[in-house]
This record gives C-alpha cells, sequence and structure tokens, in this order.
C-alpha cells in the first residue's frame, strides 16, 4: 500500500439529526449579514423557515435568493450575484438540494472576485477565498456540501461546464439527515445512487505517479490511502441504507446512513476525481434530458466492467464492505441493486437512441480531464463498444 493521501474538506463537518438547529450559532461566528441561498418549493418549507427564525434571532441580517433553478444556469447566478450585490453580505448560507449549494458557491465566487462564471471554468482558475459559505443538504447525493465543485448549464456550450477550485469548499457543511425525510422515493434512488457512483469512481480511479507537485497542479488528484477510505466507508453506508430508505422513506437509521454515505462520497471523490462514467453521462445527459444520478448509476456497472482488469484489489475491498463473497460478485451485486432501486438498466432504458452512440463516444472522450482519471485506458474504438454494450444490456461483454 502507498502510504500517500490528501483530503481536502471544510473547515467543520456537523452531522447528526436535528443539527440544523445549530445554523444560528455557527452562522454567528461567520458573519453579520448572511445571503441565505434556496429555491422556491424550499422557501415555502416549515423547515426552512426555522432555520432563518434561528438565524435572525442570532442577529444576522438576512437576503433571501429563492430563485435556484435545477442545473443552475449561467445567467441564472449571473443576474442573482448582481441582484444582493448592493446587500454587501458577509457570509452565504446554502439550503437545499445540490443546485442550490452550486448556486451559492457561484453566487459567493462572483460576489468575492467579480467577472461572470466563464472566467473560472475548469481547474485551479478561482484566485483566492470565497465568502465563507455554509452549505445545508436537503438531498443525499451530490456531496456538494464538502467538494471544490459547482457545476452549471451554460446554453452557450452542448454540455454542463464545471468550476474547480479548493477556494470552492464550503467552510462549514451541516448535515442533518432529518431534511431528507420528506424526499421522494424517485429522487432519493437518483440522489443516492449518484452518490454509490462518486464513491467507486473515487475508489477505482487512476493511481498517479508521485511528485512534490501533485497536490497543488491538480485538483483531482486519483486515488490515494485517504480518498479511499472514505469511499470505502460511503460504499459500505450506502450498500446498508440505500435499498431501505428507497423502500420506506421515513426510515431514520437508513436515512442517516446514506446521507453520510452522500458526504463521504463526496470527499473521497472531491480530491481523487471521477472518470468514465460521468464523462459518458455529460453528453448522454445533455441528449436524453434525465437526471445525472440515473445516468451515471446506469453507466457505473458497464464502465466497472470495462476497468475489470485494472480494478481486482479494489473489486476485493467492496466485497469485504459489503459482505459478498468475492470480488467476483460485485459488479452484478452493484448493478442488481440499481435494478431494484428504479435506475434505468441501459442507456436504451435512458432514452438514448442507437444512432446516437457514436456522437456519444466522441463527445465523452474529449472530456479528457475525465477520461485520463479512468484506470484503464480507454480510446474511441473501445468508447464505442462500451456504449453498445450499455446500450444493450450486455454486462460482462465490454472486455
Amino acid at each position: 500500500m502507498e502510504h500517500f493521501g490528501t483530503i481536502r474538506a471544510p473547515r467543520e463537518i456537523i452531522f447528526g439529526a436535528g443539527q440544523r438547529r445549530a445554523l444560528g450559532a455557527v452562522a454567528a461566528r461567520l458573519g453579520q449579514r448572511a445571503l441565505v441561498v434556496t429555491d422556491a418549493r424550499l422557501a415555502e418549507d416549515a423547515d426552512f423557515a426555522a432555520m432563518l427564525d434561528d438565524l435572525r434571532g442570532r442577529g444576522l441580517a438576512l437576503r433571501i435568493e429563492a430563485g435556484t433553478l435545477p442545473d443552475v444556469p449561467v445567467e441564472s447566478a449571473i443576474a442573482a450575484a448582481e441582484a444582493a450585490r448592493g446587500f454587501a453580505p458577509d457570509l452565504v448560507i446554502a439550503v437545499g438540494g445540490g443546485s442550490c449549494l452550486d448556486m451559492a458557491k457561484c453566487m459567493a465566487l462572483l460576489l468575492s472576485h467579480g467577472g461572470q462564471p466563464q472566467d473560472y471554468y475548469g481547474e485551479l482558475k478561482v484566485p483566492g477565498p470565497i465568502l465563507p459559505l455554509i452549505a445545508v443538504p436537503t438531498t443525499a447525493g451530490t456531496g456538494s456540501e464538502v467538494t471544490p465543485v459547482a457545476v452549471l448549464s451554460d446554453s452557450g456550450r452542448s454540455l454542463k461546464v464545471g468550476i474547480s477550485s479548493p477556494h470552492l469548499i464550503p467552510t462549514v457543511a451541516l448535515c442533518d439527515p432529518d431534511l431528507t425525510l420528506t424526499c421522494p422515493p424517485g429522487l432519493t434512488a437518483i440522489a443516492g445512487a449518484d452518490a454509490m457512483t462518486h464513491a467507486i469512481e473515487a475508489l477505482t480511479a487512476i493511481r498517479r505517479p508521485l511528485t512534490a507537485e501533485l497536490t497543488q497542479e491538480r485538483v483531482f488528484i486519483g486515488k490515494n490511502a485517504l480518498s479511499d477510505q472514505f469511499a470505502l466507508l460511503a460504499i459500505s453506508l450506502l450498500w446498508q441504507g440505500l435499498e431501505k430508505v428507497c423502500a420506506d422513506g421515513t426510515n431514520a437509521e437508513a436515512r442517516a446512513q446514506v446521507m453520510q454515505g452522500a458526504t463521504y462520497a463526496g470527499l473521497a471523490f472531491g480530491v481523487a476525481g471521477t472518470a468514465a462514467a460521468h464523462a459518458i453521462q455529460y453528453p448522454v445527459g445533455a441528449l436524453t434530458h434525465t437526471a445525472h444520478g440515473a445516468g451515471v448509476a446506469c453507466l457505473m456497472p458497464y464502465v466497472m466492467d470495462w476497468n475489470r482488469p485494472m480494478i481486482g484489489e479494489d473489486l476485493a475491498q467492496i466485497a469485504a464492505v459489503t459482505g459478498l463473497g468475492s470480488a467476483e460478485a460485485v459488479i452484478p451485486a452493484i448493478a442488481a441493486l440499481f435494478d431494484r432501486i428504479g435506475i434505468p438498466p441501459t442507456l436504451a432504458a435512458l432514452g438514448l437512441a442507437e444512432d446516437q452512440i457514436d456522437g456519444v463516444a466522441e463527445q465523452a472522450c474529449g472530456i479528457e480531464r475525465l477520461i485520463q482519471n479512468n484506470p484503464r485506458p480507454i480510446d474511441r474504438a473501445g468508447m464505442t463498444r462500451l456504449l453498445r454494450a450499455a446500450f444493450r444490456g450486455d454486462r460482462g461483454l465490454t472486455h
């Protein structure tokens, strides 16, 4: 085992049922003028109203931005940041799912450094710290409460775009699984499957040659000793809780397992990165207009099968933390879990047309930062073969 690792994380992670009630005390230590970012549905929620009362009771002045849209259109983030500039916040609080957290990251960035989101696309373009940010997730999936990434939709581009910088990691992640109790089964399944995919891709990412510059030149450095531990913890928790919580959303223990798993998965992939499943999902999602979590989970067993020659040790570790009998049992078991919670089993079921496969292969291979993170090299011909297997449902035939 190579004893090298790094984790980039919030200054403070607070996890547990009822811990949303700590928000006022946490916020008062960080600022006095809070920009609170959420969406229209959550703005009407009783728990959200109670959090606002807590903040006001601590003496904070508030501005509420409740206009977050799914997938965060770039224009909406620009407009919201400009509208909030006169309020002069010294703190940003995000309450909601992944889009709300990404919106808050982008607004905090623009309020701190100006310009437009396009100025920061890619890795390590953020010049310095942003406004202190408290992330309060209400879904268990993206892990955005602990990651260095904000994902946006740019109408000028066919794919989603990302801003990646350690400066985007929230100052505090306040994770209360009770906030996910009302999450509907379909969204619970998609979000949880997304988290499982984050953990698996982080664990099975390429291990890069170790240099003193590695952690300073890249946001996503590949698998390492520390990210592996968080990935395995995430896989274990999600394996235990995801199917249970999809069957019974009131199961508080399973809700806690899945939310903790999603946060650990975020800590893992926030430094190790993701790989081919995410690269493929970007064009697939744009063509099929399906949820990100459904797409990456649909693809994950096929990508794992492609990577099988390079990830034998990782599969054995997954078998150990899930109680599966052998490394060979892992890929079919992950596929079966996703089937049972309603993830589409093939790209055809996801809505992709067969004549779109070649275009997806070309676009996915062009997302080099993710393809280069894949443990087994994948060229255009290999990508096409993988996609055809995923389209037909030929699990075990991507070698």
